[in-house]
């Protein structure tokens, strides 16, 4: 997806000579938001930042495996109302991410984000504890995003949704925008456009601990 501005240019970091290092995103302990639409590479990058050790499994906080979880008591309209489904989904989403950071740990909020409705929701969040907000974003190429669906096999998304999810983000989630809702940071995550893997985005973000 073109981006209207400089700063809104995926991973300007990646326009050094290839023998030049990008430097490490040190990201404070707080409420990370994860921006991007479906197969866009968010559960990648949070695998990898699990897998080398960079983070904490339990800060990630994700609306899929919560939807994916059994419910402690199932509600006779969820089974038949998505917008019912939903809301019990998000409701514990935001109570999880909200114990985490009451006892001043990070967390993750690993969904798409793209609208400024979500995002306002999470970032009123991180302000009842004082913690940071950053937003990381994931913003291939379309052609890059629909491939990676495709690889995915996901049959509940058809290309369609995620060409929807794409023209959302690019309306909707530039650095500058989330700038203004309140993230107190942004950052690109480098992909497939650039040659970067999962791990090597990984490797280039630091998630600094909590101060003892």
């Amino acid at each position: 997806m073109p981006n209207s501005s400089p700063e809104e240019t995926p991973d300007r970091a990646d326009a050094r000579r290839p023998d030049t290092p990008a430097p490490v995103v040190r990201v404070p302990t707080g409420l990370v938001i994860l921006v991007g639409p479906p197969a866009s590479g968010k559960t990648s990058f949070v695998r990898a930042l699990i897998a080398r050790g960079q983070i904490d499994p339990e800060a990630v906080v994700s609306s899929d495996e919560i939807r994916a979880e059994p419910p402690a008591a199932p509600a006779a309209d969820a089974q038949t109302d998505p917008d019912a489904a939903d809301a019990r989904i998000f409701g514990e989403r935001d109570r999880r991410i909200a114990a985490r950071l009451a006892t001043g740990r990070g967390a993750i909020a690993e969904s798409t984000n793209v609208t400024p409705q979500a995002r306002a929701r999470l970032i009123a969040i991180a302000r009842r504890f004082g913690a940071p907000v950053t937003a990381l974003r994931f913003a291939p190429d379309l052609a890059d995003l629909l491939r990676q669906h495709a690889e995915r096999g996901r049959p509940d998304l058809t290309a369609e949704d995620v060409r929807a999810y794409a023209a959302v983000m690019a309306r909707e989630a530039g650095a500058d925008r989330l700038r203004a809702e309140g993230a107190d940071a942004v950052h690109d995550v480098p992909g497939r456009r650039q040659a970067v893997t999962p791990a090597e985005a990984a490797a280039r973000f630091s998630f600094l601990p909590h101060p003892s």
